[in-house]
């Protein structure tokens, strides 16, 4: 078994009459990027928490390594926590917070000297350890936390929505600057989030969650090309949902077939697609799986537009057209066919 190995074996709990984790099973991996992705209020925090020891489980298991750690406090499990607010402490130096933990590990002063400038460095922050954290930005601030957590070499790695006081630019930055951490350090790194680019660009595999439930659980990609239902679609990047009926072995949208892997589906159904896989083509294209409508909308988003199409049955479907010098240009009022690729149909209940 791997150093930093995590099983949650149906995990439940509650807080008075709201059930906050409903009987949650996971395994991650020792040294897996593992997110939980999910809405406020369905349950992603709690679990953490649960995970920490700063909450207590009505039952099932939280097994580190194999040990279950449900009923342990949290400074007797091997795990370290970096949460959204710093929680840095503003009268000491960047070095002195980095080093804080390590009074605790009985560590020789050169020993800890090595390890503060080693976590400094990992997180590109060589040079600033004289500082305070009131004269850092709050890109640095969040570094800081994470070198206070990494410089106590857990085996596991906790992190609540740590980049969610960040601006937007800086946060796409600090993205990619956690998964070489995590890479370079190859411990297991939980990560709770409510935004799908993060999940997207970080993770190894992300577990959608809802209402205390985890409703599908893989890869980025999987989770993106091929969910299992419509809130994952929904929740994981943009979809349309365009209401449909099985019929035949394929689909039926209003009055037009369209062939699709129906998975042993019948009666109502949606078609989903992603709207960069949408493509339109002039009024009266033919061929399988078009359908004829008309430009509601078209919205420049700089490197791409998004238009937004009524087909023939009532749908608005919206295609995401990238920008990329080609002259066709479309307008409120366009006749249009959509195209809607077999291959990019997934079929899903209502």
């Amino acid at each position: 078994m791997s150093r930093g190995q995590i099983d949650l074996d149906q995990l439940f709990k509650r807080y008075g009459d709201v059930v906050a984790v409903d009987g949650i099973d996971l395994h991650m991996p020792g040294g897996e990027f593992f997110t939980m992705l999910g809405p406020s209020g369905c349950g992603k925090t709690s679990t953490l928490r649960l995970i920490a020891g700063f909450e207590q489980l009505d039952s099932g298991a939280i097994k580190l390594d194999g040990v279950d750690m449900a009923h342990k406090p949290p400074h007797k499990r091997p795990v370290n926590t970096v949460f959204q607010s710093y929680a840095l402490f503003p009268h000491m130096t960047v070095a002195e917070n980095v080093a804080f933990g390590l009074r605790y590990q009985k560590v020789g002063k050169a020993d800890a000297a090595r390890r503060v400038g080693e976590a400094m460095e990992m997180v590109q922050l060589g040079g600033l350890e004289a500082r305070r954290p009131g004269q850092l930005s709050g890109g640095q601030q969040q570094r800081v936390a994470l070198a206070r957590a990494i410089v106590l070499e857990p085996p596991v790695l906790l992190l609540d929505e740590p980049l969610g006081a960040l601006d937007a630019r800086l946060r796409v930055d600090l993205q990619v600057e956690l998964k070489r951490i995590q890479e370079t350090l190859g411990i297991t790194f939980v990560y709770v989030t409510h935004d799908q680019d993060e999940a997207l660009t970080m993770s190894d595999r992300v577990a959608v969650m809802r209402n205390g439930r985890v409703e599908q659980c893989g890869e980025p990609r999987v989770l993106y090309e091929a969910p299992e239902t419509a809130f994952v679609a929904n929740f994981l990047g943009a979809s349309n949902l365009i209401p449909a009926v099985v019929s035949g072995g394929g689909l039926q949208v209003g009055e037009f077939a369209l062939r699709a892997d129906v998975n042993g589906q019948t009666g109502d159904a949606l078609a989903m697609i992603r709207p960069e896989r949408v493509r339109l083509e002039p009024h009266g294209a033919g061929g399988e799986n078009r359908v004829p409508g008309m430009v509601e909308a078209v919205v420049y988003l700089g490197f791409h537009q998004d238009v937004r199409v009524r087909l023939a049955s009532g749908a608005l479907v919206r295609c995401d057209v990238p920008n990329d010098g080609t002259p066709v240009e479309h307008a409120s009022g366009d006749p249009v066919s959509v195209h809607l690729p077999a291959e990019c149909l997934r079929v899903l209940e209502p």
